[in-house]
């Protein structure tokens, strides 16, 4: 809902006498302003006076010759208020507030004539931007080249750098902590970008509401200034974008926060995302599944042979039944898809069929009857051509939803499909998970059915990286990667192991750290449909299972208590009336003292599962009687963690 408050009012009046058009935040502290040098517009966003991006260009390249972003003048100023409150069907908290100013400024370029508008918000959690392109006579389907925008940042800046080998990638790499300034022209950077400010505040730079545009990349230009680079069009590298006008870009989206924990905590690319779509979206349920290719269908003292099989299916399923894990999938073995087929290339094969020695209707059947509900991996290249006859069958079939995978772009033409699958798929009441994929948009909240992205370097890596996935890296990405949206990181392994003993294994993985830093993991991460990625007889008699299998998949609240990109991760998730606290640490042992302030009066019960070296399994438990005014202490062991479910007394 829209609507010019007396407060507005005023802020239009002041907006109209000022020289250049500004945007402040509702508590003040953030601000985003535009104003021309020498003719050409430039933006500067400030968070509690200081500045954060200063004096940046703005514009736009047409494939024509001809920009938006040369001299032009201002035309007018039309500042409004934004306040929103919806529900989010699955996300870091079910009731989202959305309060933010805006401005929209509309320009004339001085040698054509054309009009623009330059669209600026401002809210307590970030400032954002985004161009408006009116329809105007005898310009009606232009191409864009590529975007001028510019993000000029504080030099001495830390920046939590995601450098791509090019626009064909599946955003799996490692992050780099460089200064601003020293980070190599030579890097294609990806999606957030995180940065320690100088002044002991964070920010993050990423987009959100892609629609029919292609997607962001930053380019390092020197001295902390970094350019806007959109994925090409594989069949036109000049084109980055058609469009057919009016049209809008997707935003520019700087985060803002006085803790990295408040980044986290952050809604705002779900703010500036369109509305659900969904008329009614009651029947979109998250959950976890298992995902037999991480373990490479390895299995022990079973009367059959582990594949892709109908008896390798019932015996998941049977797991899944009496784990309490709701959903199985149907993946591939090497590169063989369940279909049939190479998993990649994709080559044509029906994904309503599966292969040889897979019955499917049996599996189904099965499934069906011990209460599990099946998810179907696809390579995107099937979906693409089968899923107008094949996301109907999927439904009348009763399978709960799919993954896409590969498609290692973002292009408008990708963005295109993925945006027409997710569509398709709600229509069809599919649930959807993407993997080759960029971070996420905020698209989550327009289709709530799409549960969680890749688009990380993930724990897949431990079955043939001679690094693996390192502790460090798993407290970096919450503060990178995931304050795009949910995150998918093939988690559950209890087959832990010290860095220094960590070999990379095809069949059975081994993975860095401890059972309790798996556990921590289903908090630490936001992920709505998280894997179960190990084998049924690796949990069964695993004390850790039942704790993991009743760990919630989605929240009603999100809480950062402590962290340090690259060193900690402390998150706490409320579900009901109950709160899960996952804590997570790098090589480092670490001892955290958590006020837990945020607990409402009377008594709770603290369950708290960690690090023990002489327990069996490694596992530890204590319990603990806790009120707001406890703090709670928790000892980490390096590459370690700690998971605890606090609920009420009764």
């Amino acid at each position: 809902m829209r609507f010019l408050s007396p407060s507005a009012l005023l802020f239009l009046a002041s907006s109209l006498v000022a020289a250049d058009p500004v945007a402040v935040s509702p508590d003040g502290r953030v601000q985003i302003e535009l104003s021309l040098r020498d003719g050409v517009p430039h933006y500067r966003v400030q968070f509690r006076k200081a500045t954060v991006v200063d004096h940046a260009r703005l514009g736009i390249a047409w494939a024509d010759g001809s920009a938006f972003g040369a001299a032009c003048a201002i035309v007018s100023a039309e500042p409004a208020t934004i306040r929103e409150e919806y529900t989010q069907v699955s996300g870091k908290r079910r009731s989202v507030v959305s309060k933010a100013n805006e401005v929209v400024v509309t320009l004339r370029e001085t040698g054509t004539k054309r009009t623009w508008v330059m669209v600026l918000r401002a809210a307590d959690d970030g400032a954002a931007f985004r161009y408006r392109f009116p329809k105007q006579d005898g310009w009606e389907t232009p191409t864009i080249a590529s975007e001028r925008t510019e993000f000029r940042l504080p030099a001495d800046a830390t920046a939590f750098a995601l450098p791509l080998n090019g626009f064909t990638t599946s955003h799996e790499k490692r992050y780099e902590a460089k200064a601003a300034k020293d980070v190599p022209k030579s890097y294609l950077l990806g999606l957030p970008l995180t940065l320690a400010l100088p002044d002991g505040t964070f920010a993050a730079i990423t987009e959100a509401n892609v629609n029919e545009y292609a997607g962001l990349y930053l380019a390092p230009v020197g001295d902390g200034n970094f350019a806007a680079r959109l994925s090409p069009s594989p069949k036109d590298k000049a084109a980055a974008v058609r469009v057919t006008l009016p049209h809008v870009s997707p935003w520019r989206v700087i985060m803002l926060g006085d803790r990295i924990g408040a980044l986290v905590e952050s809604d705002c690319v779900l703010n500036l995302s369109e509305p659900c779509a969904i008329a009614d979206p009651s029947w979109i349920k998250t959950g976890k599944t298992t995902f037999p290719w991480w373990n490479g269908f390895h299995e022990e003292n079973v009367p059959f042979t582990p594949g892709l099989n109908t008896a390798t299916a019932k015996h998941y399923i049977d797991f899944c039944a009496e784990a309490g894990i709701p959903y199985h999938s149907l993946d591939g073995v090497g590169n063989t898809a369940w279909y049939g087929g190479p998993i990649v290339p994709y080559q044509g094969t029906d994904p309503t069929k599966a292969i040889a020695g897979l019955d499917l209707p049996a599996v189904l059947a099965h499934a069906k009857a011990k209460g599990v509900k099946i998810r179907l991996w696809m390579n995107w290249g099937a979906a693409e051509k089968h899923m107008e006859h094949a996301f109907p069958a999927f439904q009348g079939m009763g399978i709960e939803g799919v993954m896409l995978d590969f498609m290692d772009r973002d292009d408008q033409e990708m963005n295109r499909f993925v945006r027409k699958a997710v569509k398709l798929a709600a229509e069809c009441k599919l649930t959807v998970t993407l993997h080759g994929c960029p971070q996420p948009t905020g698209l989550e909240r327009t289709y709530p059915n799409l549960l969680s992205h890749e688009g990380v370097m993930n724990l897949e890596y431990d079955k043939w990286d001679k690094l693996g996935i390192p502790p460090e890296h798993e407290v970096t990405i919450p503060f990178t990667r995931m304050l795009a949206g949910p995150l998918d990181f093939h988690q559950g392994s209890f087959r832990t192991v010290k860095p220094e003993a960590f070999k990379p294994q095809n069949k059975a993985p081994l993975v860095m750290g401890t059972p309790a830093r798996t556990l921590a993991s289903y908090v630490v991460y936001q992920n709505h449909l998280s894997m179960v990625a190990d084998y049924p007889s690796a949990y069964r008699g695993h004390p850790g299972t039942p704790i993991l299998a009743a760990i919630p998949t989605t929240w009603d609240d999100t809480k950062v208590l402590d962290a340090e990109i690259g060193a900690f991760a402390v998150i706490a998730r409320r579900s009901g009336a109950s709160w899960h606290i996952g804590a997570m640490t790098d090589r480092r042992e670490r001892t955290r003292k958590l006020p837990l302030t945020f607990l409402p009066p009377g008594k709770f019960r603290a369950e708290i599962s960690g690090d023990d070296e002489t327990a069996k399994f490694g596992l530890g438990f204590r319990t603990e009687v806790v009120t707001g005014g406890s703090t709670l202490t928790l000892t980490l062991a390096p590459a370690g963690g700690a998971y605890v479910r606090i609920v009420p007394v009764k």
